[in-house]
């Protein structure tokens, strides 16, 4: 049984767009299967329209129906990203049209809800504390905390009211399907966004099916930009001239290594990804050709576009966020010997030595293959090459090791589904494979599903109005 959060505070403030924002702090057990372990704090921005009325006046009190408007929480993608507050979202103005008051939750270690930070982390106690303290930032313990939210927000409604609509990206999307797994009885209705998950006990075959489909965006990419296929490889030579370690980063505690540099391919799958991507490799390679190296701006710029150091728990349980009772044991790098195009140490042209083996991996017509880009993919390196990460390489350790996590998904709860589910699949999602989709589509009863080959992953930012619209028109029309 869920208890209510502890309302911390609430304040509102009129901001532009006549949107009524309000600021909530919470309080919620850091693990609810053991209160005693002590409480964190949740941070939320809600929204709702600020109309004045003809005879408006300062002292005008604020429609008591509007507070008690039915709620949609927004739950962001990730793993361990925050929310950006509603009047910031290109789909607010959209749900606000149907009536909700709309509620942008930082999940938990995001944001202002309890931030985790390498500082904040260590904080906590030594790497083995650490490791376990992370395991309690899931999507398990993120729908608890919604759940409690939902409580301390509804208590003054009507009995029958006090249901709420959920909204989720990508991984968003995952953490409805476990609300729906296991809390279904405070869902009024899901909306769900590339975040069908795979109902799987761990990441491999997750992996398995995103090697070919960012070798895909990768072909894609070249071929929109092929001037940067030797630019590319000119970039990544120069950044492996003294291995690892020949471009620093800033505070000089970790480096720009080449491996690192091509996990800029985690910009492929979004609308207008190729063009982000090209526009740092057009700089990058501008500087070498006037001054050889890279300039100090443009290492900064790749830098801002990577956010494995503001956003650690994306580093530290991206794998995890698929185990069900199974260690993850990098998956993405055991499985990279199965796909070897993407391992720079084996491309001809960065390869210790030209044998016959790397001649073999050239294009038909002699000459050497683009370097690819990788994807969302976690490897370890990464804790040897960014700054904070670097120093929470055990804890990453201990993570990919443990096999306790608990389950996240309910198959016999799903099966027997009331509540109305409306998911956006998009066929050529290079994040949450369309084929896994759609089975998980098929084991959640009454799921509806909006299928097109027209948008990307993060449609309802970059086409909110157009993918809003037809996955609406599921819930509002009818086919018979």
């Amino acid at each position: 049984m869920i208890q209510a959060a502890k309302i911390l505070e609430q304040r509102s403030h009129l901001v532009t767009g006549k949107l009524r924002i309000t600021e909530h702090f919470f309080q919620v057990p850091r693990d609810y299967t053991n209160p005693s372990l002590g409480t964190i704090q949740l941070f939320a921005r809600s929204a709702h329209k600020d109309e004045k009325p003809a005879d408006y006046s300062p002292s005008t009190p604020e429609d008591p129906k509007k507070s008690q408007l039915p709620w949609l929480v927004y739950l962001q993608g990730g793993p361990g990203f925050e929310c950006a507050s509603p009047q910031h979202s290109t789909w607010t103005n959209f749900i606000l049209d149907k009536g909700y008051q709309v509620l942008s939750l930082d999940q938990r270690g995001t944001g202002l809800s309890t931030a985790i930070s390498q500082s904040s982390l260590q904080l906590r106690g030594d790497e083995k504390v650490q490791a376990e303290y992370m395991k309690a930032f899931r999507a398990d313990s993120i729908v608890k905390d919604c759940e409690a939210i939902r409580k301390a927000l509804t208590a003054d409604y009507p009995e029958e009211k006090r249901k709420w609509s959920i909204m989720g990206q990508s991984f968003g999307g995952f953490c409805c399907t476990t609300y729906l797994s296991f809390f279904p009885k405070g869902v009024k209705e899901a909306f769900l966004f590339g975040g069908l998950p795979p109902l799987r006990t761990g990441p491999d075959e997750v992996y398995e099916r995103l090697y070919p489909r960012v070798k895909k965006r990768n072909e894609g990419y070249y071929a929109k930009y092929p001037e940067d296929v030797e630019r590319v490889k000119r970039i990544v030579k120069l950044l492996s001239r003294f291995g690892d370690t020949t471009v620093r980063v800033q505070g000089g505690e970790g480096s720009l290594s080449a491996r690192r540099f091509l996990q800029l391919g985690l910009y492929l799958g979004f609308h207008g990804g190729f063009d982000t991507i090209h526009a740092l490799i057009l700089r990058a390679d501008n500087d070498l050709t006037l001054f050889g190296h890279l300039t100090r701006p443009t290492v900064l710029a790749i830098e801002a576009a990577q956010s494995w150091d503001t956003n650690i728990i994306y580093a530290l349980l991206h794998e995890p966020c698929y185990n069900q009772g199974a260690a993850s044991n990098w998956s993405a790098e055991r499985l990279l010997s199965k796909y070897p195009d993407f391992d720079l140490s084996k491309h001809p042209a960065f390869a210790a030595s030209k044998s016959s083996s790397s001649h073999e991996k050239e294009d038909s017509d002699g000459k050497e293959p683009p370097v690819l880009f990788t994807g969302e993919m976690v490897y370890p390196f990464m804790f040897d090459v960014y700054p904070e990460l670097k120093k929470l390489k055990a804890v990453s350790e201990a993570l990919a090791q443990e096999k306790d996590w608990p389950m996240l998904y309910d198959e016999e709860q799903l099966a027997k589904n009331e509540v109305p589910v409306y998911a956006a699949v998009y066929v050529d999602d290079m994040y949450v494979d369309y084929d896994l989709s759609m089975e998980t589509a098929g084991k959640i009863k009454g799921c509806k599903t909006y299928i097109t080959n027209a948008m990307y992953h993060n449609a309802v930012r970059a086409k909110s109005d157009d993918v809003l619209k037809e996955v609406f028109a599921m819930r509002d029309d009818v086919i018979d």
